[in-house]
């Protein structure tokens, strides 16, 4: 019997749980002179300035699903990082929370951090691909608390690894102490949405790959490798795996890598040999490798770059930024090469300085890939500093010492702010009524699970789409007094395309029996919003 996995319990757990699915969906609007496409679009890279907890709600429909990579460096919650919480949970003690910064003298700041995480997490596992990973950078104030989080939320089969990252590599100043450690490392857990022996084989570098030095008779390529290595005393397994074959025995304190079977067999094959008291083995050029095991790093060490690296990069594209740590581009730049391909989505929901969009395209003009990247910023210099660095190594920066980035990576971004939220109350009144490709978007996503294909809509037929399971229809007007006279009546009906798929309708009001409805296989919701999990299932 597998023991329970403990739990985590912090300050308002409970409140925050679901709260992803109480954030309405909101509006993306695209400021067009921000970003470097000509047109905007929710399919372009994207930047989009508003707080990432209600921004990757509005990506859901679009995005859910989709994304292969994520990377986000959130606060580490040092105390001293100035971050506020801003989440309008319905609680009194939440409530009070609002607004104030977070620093060291809060005795709930760690409560605040995990209540903050908790929602964007939920929601970022919603936009992840089946065989996507999500990596998420953090120090020593938080790690442990964050592993627990996300191995509930992620599920802690679905822990890749723990990776360490040099942030640093100069001492820092200990003040009068006489004796401190040097924290000099970091962290980068990675999460996927499948098991790790699911997933498949990451890309490996050239310098990984495994190379066949030698050419056999028939001209097949092979490389040989010696299956000997040191025992672990003790262990029963081990003690099996010494034995002589081929008249050789392993010597004093190490055993054979395969079993005697094996041996014989391999032996039978001609794969397996010995020379100078050595069992040798022979790999062919067409050997099934199961690389997604492949140790693709011990961790991401110096040759990465440290937070100086990073700083010093951003100094030389953007001028007077303020800003203290910031990730090196190759940092993020080998999570994008290992684990996307030439046409992942990339996501960073706490894009700060904007390093992930400009590894993203730096790997692109490298490898010639068609990644798209979507950062998410909520503090003000998004404009000034996050959107401003991808427009300049997109256009070339005339300074660089990198011959691409002088000239330009290339690749341009649509820019979006939030806008006003979905609600109902505003539908029923008429104070604000959606168009109907947003309605249509929100209703899409909401009832099916599903991307929403807007290019799909055909409005004299009330058609916005196709999901798994049925035909969506939304009989709508952006028009209150229109609203009254619409309804799913038996002419509408008749004009629905014919054929045996179920069709899901969206309407003010029906005026159709029971029995009409299963007629015509039809699965009514009541607008505004009367809309069920269920009908994912």
């Amino acid at each position: 019997m597998t023991a329970a996995m403990p739990f985590l319990h912090f300050k308002g757990k409970a409140l925050v749980e679901n709260h992803h699915l109480s954030v309405p969906f909101h509006e993306l609007l695209p400021v067009r002179s921000k970003g470097l496409s000509k047109k905007a679009s929710l399919h372009d890279n994207l930047i989009i300035a508003g707080d990432n907890l209600t921004a990757l709600k509005a990506l859901l429909p679009t995005y859910h699903g989709k994304v292969k990579c994520i990377y986000i460096d959130p606060p580490y919650n040092t105390g001293n990082e100035g971050w506020a919480y801003n989440d309008n949970v319905n609680s009194p003690m939440m409530q009070d929370w609002l607004g104030k910064v977070v620093d060291s003298d809060d005795l709930t700041r760690h409560d605040k951090w995990c209540c903050m995480m908790w929602p964007r997490l939920q929601l970022l596992r919603e936009l992840l691909a089946e065989d996507g990973a999500i990596f998420v950078s953090i120090d020593d104030n938080e790690a442990h608390r964050l592993r627990m989080i996300m191995d509930e939320i992620f599920g802690e089969d679905n822990f890749y690894a723990m990776c360490n990252w040099t942030a640093r590599n100069k001492p820092m100043n200990a003040g009068s102490a006489r004796f401190k450690i040097q924290k000099s490392e970091e962290y980068i857990l990675v999460y996927g949405k499948m098991p790790m022996s699911e997933h498949a084989p990451f890309t490996l570098e050239e310098k990984e790959k495994l190379e066949y030095p030698h050419t056999a008779d028939n001209g097949r390529r092979y490389r040989e490798e010696e299956v000997q290595q040191r025992k672990n005393i003790g262990v029963k397994k081990s003690e099996k795996m010494v034995f002589s074959t081929l008249g050789v025995a392993p010597r004093d304190g190490y055993r054979w890598t395969i079993g005697q079977d094996t041996a014989e067999r391999l032996a039978k094959e001609k794969k397996v040999f010995a020379r100078k008291g050595k069992l040798i083995r022979i790999f062919f050029s067409d050997e099934e490798l199961d690389e997604r095991y492949h140790p693709l790093w011990a961790n991401f060490n110096e040759s990465c770059g440290t937070s100086e690296t990073g700083k010093k990069e951003l100094d030389k594209i953007v001028e007077n930024h303020n800003m203290e740590t910031v990730k090196p581009v190759d940092v993020v730049k080998k999570i994008i090469f290992h684990f996307t391909n030439k046409d992942s989505i990339v996501l960073d929901s706490f894009a700060g300085s904007g390093a992930t969009a400009h590894a993203v395209l730096a790997q692109n003009k490298e490898d010639g890939g068609n990644r798209r990247f979507i950062l998410v910023e909520c503090e003000d210099y998004v404009d000034s500093l996050t959107a401003e660095r991808v427009r300049r190594v997109s256009k070339g920066v005339p300074s660089a010492k990198d011959k691409a980035l002088k000239t330009g990576l290339g690749g341009a971004f649509s820019y979006f702010k939030l806008g006003r939220p979905l609600r109902q109350r505003s539908i029923l009144d008429g104070s604000r009524m959606p168009s109907y490709e947003e309605l249509a978007a929100y209703v899409f996503f909401t009832a099916t699970g599903e991307e929403f294909e807007p290019e799909k809509i055909r409005k004299d037929e009330w058609f916005i789409g196709r999901s798994r399971l049925y035909d969506v229809f939304l009989i709508y007007e952006a028009d209150r007094d229109a609203l009254k006279e619409l309804a799913l009546n038996l002419e509408a009906a008749r004009k629905l395309p014919r054929g045996k798929r179920k069709k899901l309708i969206f309407a003010p009001i029906k005026h159709l029996s029971r029995e009409t409805l299963h007629k015509h296989r039809i699965a009514f919701s009541q607008l505004p919003f009367q809309i069920y999990e269920p009908l994912r299932a």
